[in-house]
C-alpha cells in the first residue's frame, strides 16, 4: 500500500480478493485489489477528478482506522471480517459517523458491527443478523442489539 498513500475508506472480501477503497490527498480516490494469498496489489481505478476532499474530512481526521476497528470488531464479535466501510448516516438533521464492520460468525450469522471512529468502542448493530425474504431474522435468534448471544 505503500504506493496508494492514503486513508482506506473501505475494503471488502470477494472470494479471495480484498477489494480496497483509498482516499489520498485532495480527495483523490483509488480503487485497489489484493490478493489474499499472495498480497499482490493491483490498481483498478483512480479518480483524479474529485475536487471536492471536504467530504472526506471526517474519514482523514478519524483516530480509528480501518484495520483498527477490523480489529475492533472482531476483539468483540468473533468471526470472519466480510466488509469494513465508512459510514455516516444523516437521520433528522444529525450526522452520525462510525465503520460498519460485517463479520461472520462460526455459526454462518452475520453481524453488522458499529465501531466509533473517536474510541474505538464495538457495539453491536440493531439491524445484524442474517434475514430471510420475508425480513425476519434466520435461526430463531433474538437479535435485538443488546447481546451477541455468547
Amino acid at each position: 500500500m505503500k504506493k496508494f498513500p492514503g486513508v482506506v475508506e473501505s475494503l471488502d472480501l470477494d472470494g479471495s480478493v480484498w477489494h480496497v477503497d483509498v482516499i489520498g490527498k485532495g480527495g483523490k480516490h483509488a480503487e485497489l485489489e489484493v490478493d489474499a494469498r499472495s498480497g499482490a496489489v493491483t490498481q483498478r481505478g483512480d479518480d483524479d477528478n474529485d475536487d471536492n476532499g471536504d467530504e472526506y474530512a471526517p474519514l482523514i481526521a478519524a483516530k480509528v482506522t480501518a484495520v483498527q476497528a477490523l480489529k475492533a470488531a472482531v476483539a468483540a464479535h468473533p468471526g470472519q471480517v466480510r466488509s469494513v466501510s465508512w459510514d455516516d448516516d444523516q437521520d433528522n438533521g444529525k450526522t452520525s459517523r462510525y465503520w460498519n464492520v460485517e463479520v461472520k460468525t462460526s455459526g454462518g450469522q452475520t453481524r453488522n458491527v458499529h465501531v466509533d471512529p473517536t474510541s474505538g468502542r464495538a457495539t453491536l448493530s440493531h439491524d445484524s443478523g442474517d434475514r430471510d425474504s420475508d425480513g425476519n431474522s434466520d435461526g430463531g435468534s433474538n437479535d435485538d442489539g443488546g447481546s451477541n448471544g455468547t
